[in-house]
């Protein structure tokens, strides 16, 4: 599964968002965007996967993104082997000093919790983020939810 379809199910989590917004601004006259992966009303997220130095480029993306909405900066590094890689120890760090939320999500966590999502009931318009002791070990989101939404 590709970063794009991840993203999808990754803002699915977290109700209200939107995947793949368009941020635009001006530069030497020209029209120019930025696509954000994953947009709440309090952040702008990006995604990375794990083993590929291209997930560096998530948390230029994610800081840029800040600077354009004002909204708090977020990084996900999907782990798709099991392990802290050299990726995910470099940006884990990068992140914390570059006051960037870092957060590292299991793929096969995310397409578990996306694949019982017909199991669960919640309230519409809440989040669908993985609960304390279910695939939260392996997807922790919680520092995600809004205030107005803790404990649902």
């Amino acid at each position: 599964m590709g970063e794009v379809e991840l993203a999808a199910l990754l803002c699915a989590f977290l109700a209200g968002s939107a995947e793949e917004q368009r941020h635009y601004f001006d530069i030497a006259g020209m029209k120019r965007y930025v696509r954000v992966d994953c947009e709440t009303e309090d952040h702008v997220i990006e995604l990375g996967l794990d083993g590929s130095a291209s997930a560096r480029d998530s948390l230029h993306q994610a800081l840029f993104a800040q600077h354009l909405t004002g909204k708090k900066p977020v990084v996900i590094l999907i782990d798709r082997d099991g392990y802290e890689g050299r990726f995910e120890f470099e940006m884990r760090h990068v992140s914390k000093a570059a006051g960037v939320l870092y957060l590292r999500c299991s793929e096969g966590a995310i397409q578990r919790w996306a694949a019982t999502s017909g199991l669960r009931r919640g309230a519409a318009g809440a989040d669908d983020l993985p609960g304390p002791g279910a695939v939260a070990s392996r997807c922790d989101l919680q520092t995600l939810r809004r205030k107005r939404d803790a404990g649902s």
